[in-house]
């Protein structure tokens, strides 16, 4: 899979853009705040239709087209997948009602064809790697869910139809256990959105569980190379709803002999998640929200058996993070079958020769990748003759 065309209307920085894109390696030069991170921002936000910089769409939209009440962001590319030509464009429009409110609201065309958001989500699939992406090791849970969520998001619809449907019945139920709380009721109302919460929270934890295991195996293969065999990374999940459990009285496993929850069936997880909802449903009346559930799951990273994202380094951040990330890319070509684009934002910064040097041989078998960077210093003179350098300045492109 790879780009051909990428064309860009009030989409941050850029005002218009329009170019062909190479294939392999495509190097962005230029100063700090230039557009250049802006560009891997569009690329990805076609395979995801989010994106991981702006809390809110309308952060997207350049900022003089806001000054309009009407104003229309567009992303569009032309890419090849599994030999077949594509063409997809996204619109962000903003509007403002009779009340002077903005509106915000996406379409979505491909091939021509005007089509729901959620059935074009990974029909585009990129990986995509910026610094503060280190938070998703080093942050808040929510952050880590929310990278799981876009990764499966690009390899099944299922998925992303689950994760719509847990968050709406999420509330639905949150929104009853508060007025029993309040004002007490027939409890038995829950029973309907139990079984709602349990379809959909069972097909996420099994979705999560296979995921976390296949690119774990996959990024401690490639971690092991990037560290000259140091380090071995583990990726352990902890759902917030085990369906591994220990039975009562049974010591639990330490963190660094996570158990391998991967034979355990769909069925089998929907069935102790309902049984779990139902033990735990006085509690949650009594707190007015839902406690267990793939709304809390947790994801660690650890290295030769330390948490990463309570004493790692940053180098070993960086290392890790960058073997997940390439580890993505092999596990989405498994997947869908073909090569996603790789995305890199300032990549090469804080890594040592050796480690850099071993980056970018890997980066020279990818089909398609595009690197930003403020100093082509870090680049090797072989990598930089086999590449191409678009230099990037206010939003364009310069000689």
């Amino acid at each position: 899979m790879f780009l051909t065309h990428l064309s860009l209307t009030d989409f941050r920085i850029f005002s218009r853009f329009d170019q062909d894109v190479p294939l392999n390696s495509l190097i962005l030069v230029g100063d700090n705040a230039q557009g250049k991170t802006s560009l891997l921002e569009a690329v990805y936000y076609l395979s995801t239709l989010d994106s991981f910089q702006a809390s809110n769409s309308l952060d997207l939209i350049n900022f003089s087209a806001l000054q309009n009440d009407l104003a229309v962001c567009r992303i569009v590319a032309d890419f090849r997948k599994k030999d077949t030509d594509h063409h997809l464009e996204i619109r962000i429009i903003k509007d403002t009602n009779s009340n002077g409110n903005n509106i915000i609201r996406k379409e979505v065309l491909l091939d021509g064809s005007q089509q729901k958001i959620n059935s074009v989500i990974g029909t585009f699939n990129a990986v995509l790697f910026l610094p503060h992406m280190l938070q998703i090791v080093t942050g808040a849970p929510q952050l880590r869910r929310h990278y799981l969520n876009l990764t499966l998001a690009q390899v099944d619809p299922t998925y992303t139809e689950s994760i719509s449907e847990y968050n709406k019945t999420l509330a639905q139920r949150n929104a009853l256990l508060k007025q029993l709380n309040e004002r007490s009721g027939d409890v038995d109302q829950l029973s309907y959105w139990d079984e709602k919460i349990t379809q959909a929270g069972a097909y996420i934890i099994h979705a999560r569980i296979q995921a976390i295991k296949d690119i774990g195996y996959i990024a401690a293969s490639i971690h092991q190379e990037l560290t000259r065999g140091d380090e071995i990374l583990r990726l352990n999940y902890l759902p917030s709803f085990d369906p591994a459990a220990s039975p009562p009285g049974q010591i639990e496993l330490p963190l660094e002999n996570a158990l391998d929850r991967s034979g355990v069936e769909l069925k089998d997880i929907q069935d102790g998640y309902r049984e779990k909802l139902l033990s735990t449903r006085s509690e949650d009346i009594y707190r007015g929200v839902t406690s267990r559930g793939p709304h809390r799951d947790e994801m660690r990273y650890l290295s030769n058996g330390i948490d990463l994202g309570n004493f790692g380094s940053r180098g070993q951040l960086r290392t890790a993070m960058l073997a997940i990330k390439l580890a993505e890319v092999n596990w989405l070509n498994e997947k869908n079958g073909d090569c996603p684009v790789l995305l890199l934002d300032e990549v090469l910064a804080e890594l040592d020769d050796t480690r850099r040097q071993d980056l970018l041989d890997r980066l020279a078998k990818a089909e398609q990748s595009l690197l930003t960077t403020t100093d082509l210093d870090l680049f090797s003179d072989e990598f930089k003759r086999s590449a191409t350098q678009w230099k990037i300045k206010n939003g364009g492109l310069t000689n």
